[in-house]
């Protein structure tokens, strides 16, 4: 054979290999990845072919997302029972978009695709029956989710409340505000679509952010329940002598932390610093305790996890920087680079309110077969392994709380039902003093039989401006949310 003949024949043999190479890498590579790009529109037929499975609430059975029947090439489309209170729960279904939320966490189950629902599908094939999805049943309460949210949006709030079960973890409430209609997202025109999507995505209060766990924020006060099971956990007592001075010098810089209003707190003792929400106290007790002890008490509760999924993954919380003197003395009472988030807030008050036992948030229930068969049922399990603070440290917290409650202003309280609370004032923004700050409520609830636990911020004083407190603010729609939890609407 001649040179150019030889040269041809190897060039012919290295392109067919190239596209032996190339069809191998993208039917088995690349297969998955284009399987689930939301542009192939083969997925998505065959996707909308099939009627989606349903999310449901677990008491009552209530449909937060379902399916009917459309008059397109689509067959089905997604319905969302109202849907700007439930779109923390469910998120969106968008054949431009993709999915969101739990609909994008559950997917293989909501559009049948799950493994464990092969038996089925195969099933349907051989039997002709239509092709369904499997369920998802939420923990979430209606009557808990309403309540909660009708009463940020009648007061025009920006923020987020979450109410957990401290017994099981399970989720009963969360909600954002602002929020946004999934269901004109779920639109099969395209139009629609589009001008949903561009008005969600330009509106500076972000709607689309789900507030109660992927945002982080200063706890303000709220945080003083983490130093105070640290001091408890660390040999201090309810009696332990605390300063009451208005003010302290932070260590090493020209600066003073006070008390609010600038007052002096009414007691001594670290029953009296929480109580009456003692800045001073908290300070200089943080500062004792060291970077090393807060840290571990703070991690006891949650507080660090990087990997927290309900199944919706949960933004971490964090303490942030506590090398020194001063930012101890900040960190101490909530402020500096502490943030967190309204579900690790609602964790402090369900841990308290679980004998000192942190139990791991659950959004879902069950996940459930076209034949409402149970695939997989969640049991509660703990969040850490380990106990944040004893049982009996947890009760002596729980009494303190329960002074703090009595000292807290706002609407709400019911006769008869005991509270354990902590409200926070959280500053913020690059002026602090000349920004409204956020307020905080987080409690339990009834105080010696806890059944709901919660947390509630109003971002930057909601409608009382720089006179905003947690408990002007934010009290009465914990109350409010507690009140529905325990029937009393």
């Amino acid at each position: 054979m001649n040179t150019p003949l030889r040269k041809v024949g190897v060039a012919m043999l290295v392109m067919v290999t190239l596209l032996l190479v190339n069809a191998t890498y993208i039917q088995v590579v690349k297969a998955d990845d284009y399987r689930a790009d939301s542009r192939n529109q083969r997925v998505l037929l065959d996707e909308y072919s099939r009627q989606r499975g349903q999310i449901v609430s677990s008491d009552s059975g209530q449909i937060l997302a379902g399916v009917k029947p459309s008059d397109d090439k689509y067959n089905f489309i997604r319905t969302y029972l109202n849907g700007p209170m439930y779109a923390p729960v469910t998120g969106h279904y968008s054949i431009r978009y993709g999915p969101y939320g739990l609909e994008r966490a559950a997917d293989e189950i909501l559009n049948g695709s799950d493994p464990r629902l092969f038996v089925r599908r195969l099933s349907d094939m051989i039997t002709g029956r239509d092709l369904r999805g499997g369920n998802v049943r939420v923990t979430v309460r209606p009557e808990v989710q309403e309540a909660a949210y009708n009463s940020m949006v009648e007061n025009g709030y920006q923020g987020a409340v979450v109410a957990l079960d401290p017994k099981t973890g399970d989720i009963l409430g969360m909600v954002s505000t602002p929020s946004y209609d999934p269901a004109k997202l779920a639109s099969h025109d395209s139009d629609v679509q589009e001008e949903a999507w561009t008005a969600y995505t330009e509106d500076e209060a972000n709607p689309m952010v789900n507030r109660s766990i992927s945002e982080t924020y200063p706890p303000g006060s709220t945080f003083k329940l983490v130093v105070t099971a640290a001091a408890l956990e660390n040999g201090m007592t309810a009696d332990t002598k605390v300063t009451n001075a208005a003010e302290v010098q932070l260590p090493g810089v020209n600066a003073d932390l006070e008390n609010f209003g600038h007052q002096t707190c009414p007691g001594d003792t670290l029953a009296a610093a929480l109580a009456y929400s003692c800045n001073t106290a908290f300070a200089e007790l943080a500062n004792e305790l060291g970077a090393e002890k807060l840290r571990a008490a703070a991690a006891r509760f949650g507080i660090g996890m990087t990997d927290l999924r309900i199944p919706l993954r949960v933004a971490p919380s964090a303490l942030g920087d506590l090398t020194g003197g001063p930012e101890l003395y900040q960190s101490g009472i909530g402020q500096r680079d502490v943030r967190l988030t309204p579900m690790q807030v609602a964790l402090l008050s369900a841990t308290v309110a679980n004998g000192g036992v942190p139990m791991k948030p659950q959004l879902v229930d069950a996940y459930i077969a076209p034949d409402l068969s149970d695939i997989e049922e969640f049991a509660p399990e703990e969040l850490t392994g380990e106990a944040a603070m004893s049982q009996e440290h947890a009760t002596v917290l729980r009494d303190m709380m329960i002074a703090s409650e009595n000292n807290t202003k706002g609407g709400g309280k019911r006769e008869g039902l005991e509270i354990a609370s902590k409200t926070g004032t959280a500053e913020h923004g690059v002026s602090p003093k000349e920004t409204p700050p956020h307020a905080w409520y987080t409690a339990f609830a009834p105080a010696d039989n806890p059944q709901v636990a919660i947390a509630v911020i109003v971002e930057s004083g909601g409608n009382r401006g720089l006179a905003a407190t947690g408990g002007s603010v934010a009290a009465s729609i914990g109350r409010a949310t507690i009140n529905a939890a325990l029937g009393g609407g």
